[in-house]
């Protein structure tokens, strides 16, 4: 310590320490701060443009097949869905969707694409309809959400199709670049697009996608964490470091790749996230 520190010095390392107080990731189930479920008050509280880092709790882990190379996650009516796309890389994979069996980590197929010809991405479930994206052909298909079977073909804007959520209201897809599109449901043409943003810095590879309590939760591409970002503004108010789960992954499984997908369960408030080629489902809980 520096013999001049004196009365103010140690005044200011106390305060510093206040105010650089933090909880580490995956200690408990609680944020760091408060990281608000959506309200306008709780919004209006992150709008100091601090990111609050997001604690977890691993309530369960389920095993994951390792040929699935996760492009997407989900759960409807209580059933856990994963789409995977094929990659030359690893022959055994395949551009699929179907439910998640938790004891075995298989996927019970309910729609599958010439993997010759499309590399499957993300899904989701919106009024009694499924629609999924494909990587750089720029075409994405409809299926009935009961019988699983083929509706139509659709075209959307971008380059590329990553990873798809939904509001309620439009289908939401990600694209590799720092840009999130809303897409009419119906015609498929493009509402409106935020720039996903991090200290007034444009965040590129956004990946897989989940809408939790009026926010959009991301992966981002090769990165061990997910974003918590404002859908009005397109700031990242949340980040959750996963790294844990990831190095658990690749001791367990040295051919796990990067982190992809995140399923929110709204009636059990827990949310599934894994990887491509893991071999487990992790499901946790933090505050949202």
């Amino acid at each position: 310590m520096n013999k001049n520190f004196g009365f103010w010095g140690a005044f200011l390392l106390i305060m510093g320490g206040f105010s650089s107080c933090r909880d580490t990731p995956g200690s408990t189930p609680e944020a760091s701060s408060a990281a608000g479920s959506g309200s306008s008050g709780n919004r209006a509280g992150q709008d100091s443009g601090r990111i609050s880092l997001l604690n977890y709790q691993v309530l369960n882990v389920y095993p994951h097949d390792t040929t699935s190379y996760t492009e997407g996650l989900l759960v409807q009516d209580g059933e856990l869905y994963e789409s995977t796309g094929h990659t030359e890389e690893v022959p055994s994979t395949r551009s699929l969707f179907g439910t998640v069996d938790l004891k075995t980590g298989h996927i019970g197929v309910k729609a599958e694409l010439d993997r010759n010809k499309y590399f499957g991405e993300g899904i989701v479930f919106l009024k009694g309809k499924i629609y999924q994206l494909t990587y750089k052909t720029r075409i994405g298909f409809v299926y009935d959400a009961r019988t699983f079977r083929k509706l139509q073909e659709f075209t959307y804007p971008s380059e590329q199709g990553w990873g798809m959520t939904t509001d309620g209201t439009y289908l939401i897809m990600s694209d590799s670049t720092p840009d999130i599109h809303y897409l009419d449901p119906t015609t498929f043409k493009l509402v409106r697009s935020i720039k996903v943003m991090e200290n007034n810095t444009p965040v590129d590879q956004v990946n897989e996608l989940e809408y939790i309590n009026g926010y959009i939760y991301a992966n981002r591409y090769t990165k061990n964490y997910i974003l918590k970002i404002d859908p009005v503004t397109g700031r990242v108010v949340g980040k959750l470091d996963l790294s844990s789960l990831n190095e658990q992954a690749r001791n367990k499984y040295p051919g796990s790749m990067e982190m992809n997908g995140i399923a929110y369960d709204s009636a059990a408030d827990k949310v599934y996230v894994t990887g491509k080629l893991w071999p487990d489902i992790y499901a946790i809980r933090f505050m949202h």
